[in-house]
């Protein structure tokens, strides 16, 4: 049987490639005959693997990460009739049943039937099923017919590698993010972050056509990347208040639509911007959206973090002025993206060359063997999106 490898988490900071179990059509005692075995052509870092490896949430030790996957059809199981072997395929994070309510409506972020403790499951995440990740050589994914996005052309997919790797995560998050916000042709946007999933969002708000786009952040290269394509931006480091730095750049201190691409680990503002302050984006986001905005919050907010500072935060119980945003009539959208509500349209743009979200993240692509050091760069605030290649095979 094929070796493989994949990215452990091992503890806080650490992270390591270790030989782990090949997979298996198979979901505990039973036969998996919904699913495939991929060969990874592609699998991401993604800033949600980083809450686990800093620590920041109760993931045990030994967890095999990665729920960004794009990979080829090695096997498939007896009932799978639509995904063929050789297939180039996106994988959902969302893994999703296709049978239950949820799923019928469309919501398969919240799937019923995956998760035992909670609804909602993904690969090689804490609390979201026991799913092994997809930072490997290979990976099960179960209900392929219903999870699977196959690329058209395997050539042009593998063409394409650098921006379709993204359609398994970041771009729709980013884009549900910005359509949950209520961003449309003429919007002003204000996106609170500018890591991966935030410069995704900023693209995605041009891609709706916005009309001004600015990004947040304390991170000067992230912000020279957001600027790259055409994004305003504010240095949260500074002490000007962020509704003056609003009101310099479009004439008013607020914007139509905010979008919180930051979570749980976010920090304060200007003299306070070393300080986690996990409520401080929700807070601004009431503060700074004209009456009757919306604000979309694919950022990552947990029910545990034993990082945090006070009692009530390490249960996710946050300070925020919710009386604020009930007087200015604000709409909040929270929870996992649920991809496939994106991924084949948004495929359609790449392809198409309406987007070029590979060169909006600043992707680099990485060894398997070089994980770790995606980590750290990561974590020390590279404007990068890292992009593994197991087998070697994007050019």
């Amino acid at each position: 049987m094929c070796q493989n490898h994949g990215v452990a988490y091992i503890k806080p900071g650490e992270v390591q490639v270790q030989e782990i179990e090949y997979p298996k059509l198979a979901l505990g005692d039973r036969k998996c005959e919904h699913g495939v075995i991929l060969k990874i052509v592609s699998t991401n870092i993604c800033g949600s693997d980083q809450h686990m490896v800093r620590g920041r949430t109760t993931a045990p030790a030994g967890l095999v990460l990665g729920h960004e996957i794009t990979g080829i059809v090695l096997e498939a199981g007896r009932d799978v009739e639509f995904i063929r072997v050789g297939d180039l395929v996106s994988v959902p994070f969302n893994i999703a049943c296709g049978r239950c309510r949820n799923c019928k409506e469309g919501r398969t972020g919240i799937c019923l039937n995956v998760n035992p403790s909670r609804p909602g499951a993904a690969y090689g995440y804490v609390d979201m099923g026991g799913w092994v990740g997809g930072q490997a050589e290979y990976v099960m994914v179960p209900y392929a017919d219903f999870n699977l996005l196959k690329f058209p052309d395997k050539d042009q997919g593998m063409a394409y590698i650098k921006d379709l790797t993204l359609l398994s995560d970041i771009f729709p998050t980013g884009f549900h993010g910005a359509v949950t916000a209520g961003v449309g042709p003429g919007s002003i946007v204000y996106v609170a972050g500018a890591g991966p999933v935030g410069l995704a969002c900023a693209a995605s708000c041009h891609l709706l056509g916005a009309a001004v786009v600015i990004v947040g952040d304390m991170i000067k290269e992230r912000l020279d990347q957001a600027k790259s394509f055409g994004c305003e931006v504010i240095d949260l480091t500074k002490d000007t208040p962020l509704e003056q730095a609003i009101e310099a750049i479009i004439g008013v201190p607020e914007v139509d639509c905010f979008v919180d691409c930051v979570g749980f680990e976010a920090r304060g503002h200007g003299a306070d911007a070393g300080e986690e302050r996990p409520a401080t984006v929700l807070n601004t986001a009431m503060a700074v959206t004209r009456a009757g905005g919306a604000i979309g919050i694919p950022g990552l907010y947990v029910t545990g973090d034993p990082g945090a500072k006070d009692t009530a935060a390490q249960q996710g119980s946050l300070s925020i002025r919710i009386g604020l945003g009930w007087a200015k009539s604000h709409s909040f959208y929270t929870g996992q993206c649920p991809v496939m509500k994106y991924h084949r349209p948004l495929m359609n743009a790449i392809l198409y060359d309406k987007i070029k979200i590979a060169k909006a993240v600043n992707v680099e692509v990485i060894t398997l063997q070089d994980a770790p050091r995606g980590y750290q760069d990561f974590d020390k605030g590279a404007a990068k999106k890292f992009v593994i290649d197991p087998h070697g095979m994007i050019a």
